[in-house]
């Protein structure tokens, strides 16, 4: 086990990790910009290091400071959470070649699999179900009409550097294709340095799967069963829970267990999620794979019992998995809701400043993930997510019910957050039922 790692992070998920390597007697450095002096969780780390100004390209992007820091605090490893660096194979490849372990999968995993095209071709070889594509990049407009043309409209292009729902643009004919085709190429330069395309058939309203999986560096690969993530806004999840509503035991099985054969395909080591579309048939397309923790973690570790920050940190140092597959049951039922710093009732406007007053909900089945408290300074220069509530009850009725009841204790002052659209969530009757898809909030809820 190491003996002191690198938090390369902010926020909840920097405290999240502080707080896994407490209980595992691991020593915790953490690193934060000029916006995040005053974040309570710096206290709680055993050393802090400043490492730039608030823009996250000068702090926590800047991968020759966060190199820099890890060097003069002699850490073993780093641990970049989720965003910023997490999936950026070419920092796991600086840490490693620096003789400091980087807390993710193989350099080679996430070249593959963070590549969406060859991510896709991953999945065919391991007879994962996916849409009809492009079967490669697609580089012309004259291209793109010849393949829409052969799988059918509506068509979805993607950015082959793209992912979390960022650098797709849908086109439902052919017109709308050609005008798009080079406005999506030039976007995915900027955005991701990378301009090529690919296209597949736009699955339209379809439920949102995801499977957790966790592999080590000895062969041992295991899923901890799946995630639904459709409610959504704008393709940013906004409730996530487990067990998925919308799916039978063996749809269950038939999904995590084409998880697992991806992640064998590729010698996946380390947490991962495998996404996919589960379409209005009943069948499942292969979305991407995220190469690190997710926000919506909790809710695996709440029905499952197993702590997948720690077994990050564990596999990292080399240590095999003692979880079996037949040992690993989903017991009872979990749902977060993300809560961010916004202002539903105006347009989602973001809402930093000082929390003047704060309460924490509690109460039995109740995990509130957070770094805020009453006095803190919300900063503007960072993603608006301040806390995720969690619940974990017997049934999903009782865990509906007791979400709603802690989402009726926050006291946020004079902050505007989420919490009164994840009420209105919880309270639907298409929640209730389980009937949503992706495209649910904006067409319905936010259509006023």
């Amino acid at each position: 086990m190491f003996s002191r790692i690198l938090v390369a992070n902010r926020g909840e998920v920097a405290l999240r990790i502080i707080r896994a390597c407490k209980e595992l007697g691991v020593e915790t450095v953490a690193v934060f910009s000029e916006a995040d002096r005053n974040a309570g969780y710096l206290h709680l780390a055993d050393d802090r290091i400043c490492i730039g100004p608030g823009p996250s390209s000068e702090s926590y992007l800047n991968i020759p400071r966060i190199i820099a820091a890890a060097e003069i605090a002699d850490v073993e490893a780093i641990h970049p959470g989720y965003g910023f660096l997490a999936e950026n194979s070419h920092f796991a490849e600086i840490c490693r070649s620096c003789k400091i372990e980087f807390i993710g999968p193989s350099v080679d995993s996430m070249h593959r699999l963070g590549d969406k095209i060859q991510a896709k071709a991953l999945a065919k070889k391991a007879n994962v179900p996916t849409a009809p594509d492009s079967d490669g990049p697609v580089e012309t407009v004259d291209a793109a009409v010849r393949i829409a043309r052969e799988i059918g409209y509506p068509v979805a292009l993607k950015a082959a550097a793209g992912g979390g729902g960022r650098g797709i643009r849908f086109a439902h004919n052919e017109a709308t294709l050609k005008s798009l085709f080079k406005q999506a190429q030039a976007e995915a330069e900027i955005a991701f340095g990378d301009g090529r395309l690919y296209m597949e058939k736009c699955i339209e309203n379809f439920r949102h799967i995801e499977v957790q999986i966790l592999g080590d560096t000895h062969g041992n690969i295991v899923h901890l069963w799946e995630r639904e993530c459709s409610v959504q806004r704008r393709r940013q999840k906004v409730i996530e829970e487990t067990p998925s509503p919308s799916l039978t035991p063996e749809k269950r099985q038939e999904v995590c267990t084409a998880a697992v054969r991806l992640a064998q395909e590729v010698g996946y080591h380390n947490a991962g999620t495998v996404e996919f579309m589960y379409d209005q048939e009943g069948k499942f397309h292969f979305l991407e794979v995220n190469t690190r923790i997710q926000v919506e973690h909790p809710v695996t570790e709440m029905v499952t019992g197993v702590d997948l920050v720690k077994w990050q940190i564990r596999i990292a140092a080399g240590e095999p998995l003692t979880l079996k597959q037949e040992d690993i049951r989903q017991q009872g039922s979990a749902i977060e809701c993300r809560i961010n710093a916004e202002d539903p009732s105006k347009g989602f406007r973001p809402s930093p400043g000082r929390v003047e007053a704060f309460v924490a909900p509690g109460g039995p089945g109740v995990r509130w993930d957070s770094h805020v408290y009453q006095g803190y300074e919300i900063p503007p220069t960072y993603d608006s997510l301040i806390g995720k509530l969690i619940v974990h009850r017997p049934t999903r009725q009782e865990a509906i019910v007791t979400a709603r009841r802690a989402l009726e204790e926050f006291v946020f002052f004079p902050t505007k957050t989420t919490i009164p659209l994840c009420r209105d969530i919880l309270a639907s009757d298409h929640f209730a039922r389980g009937q949503w898809d992706t495209t649910y909030i904006e067409r319905e809820m936010l259509k006023s």
